[in-house]
C-alpha cells in the first residue's frame, strides 16, 4: 500500500514538473490609456447600489454600501467616441467616514487589439481624491500572468446627473 503511494506520488511529481516548463516567452510592457464614463443615475445609470434600484438617491458614503457598475470604456475623452472597453465590477465603502472605497474591476475589451482579453484592477479608491491609484492583478489573453498599475483621474463629474469621466492611465507587465 505504501509502495503505491509512493509510486503515485512520483508520477503525481514527474507530471507537475514537465507541464510546468510551457515556454512564456519575453516579457512585455503595454501603457494604454483610456476614459470611463459613469451614468450614476437616470434610465441608463451604469453604476447601481447593490440593493437594487430604488427612488432614494445612492449614498456614495455610507460605509458598507455596495455598488456594482459596467462602464463604457473609450478611446477619447468624448462620449461617444469608440468603446473599446467595459469596465465591469464592484465597490464597497470600506472606511468609517466613507472617504475609501474597496474596488475589485475587469476591464473587459470588447474592440481593438485587446479584443477577447481582459485585465483585473484590485484596490483602495480614495472617493475625494482627484487622482488615484490601483494594482493591476491578472488578466486573460493577450494580458495573461499580467501585473502592474493604473491610475485613475475624475476630469468631470456632474453632481445633478451623476455623469463623470474619469482618466485611465496604466502600465502593465505581460507575456
Amino acid at each position: 500500500m505504501a509502495s503505491i503511494k509512493i509510486t503515485l506520488s512520483i508520477i503525481l511529481f514527474l507530471t507537475i514538473s514537465i507541464h510546468s516548463k510551457a515556454e512564456l516567452g519575453l516579457l512585455k510592457e503595454t501603457k494604454m490609456s483610456f476614459y470611463y464614463h459613469d451614468y450614476a443615475g437616470g434610465p441608463n445609470a451604469t453604476t447601481i447600489e447593490a440593493r437594487g434600484p430604488s427612488t432614494e438617491p445612492l449614498s456614495f458614503i455610507r460605509f458598507g454600501a455596495s455598488f456594482v457598475t459596467d462602464d463604457p470604456i473609450t478611446e477619447e475623452i468624448e462620449e461617444g467616441s469608440t468603446l473599446i472597453a467595459r469596465g465591469r465590477g464592484t465597490y464597497v465603502i470600506s472606511a468609517l467616514d466613507g472617504t475609501h472605497a474597496q474596488v475589485v474591476m475587469s476591464i473587459v475589451f470588447i474592440n481593438g487589439e485587446y479584443k477577447g482579453s481582459t485585465l483585473e484592477i484590485q484596490g483602495s479608491y480614495a472617493q475625494f481624491e482627484r487622482l488615484n491609484e490601483a494594482a493591476v492583478v491578472g488578466g486573460t489573453g493577450i494580458f495573461r500572468l499580467a501585473r502592474g498599475y493604473a491610475t485613475y483621474e475624475v476630469l468631470s463629474y456632474d453632481s445633478v446627473s451623476g455623469y463623470s469621466v474619469t482618466q485611465s492611465n496604466m502600465t502593465v507587465l505581460h507575456y
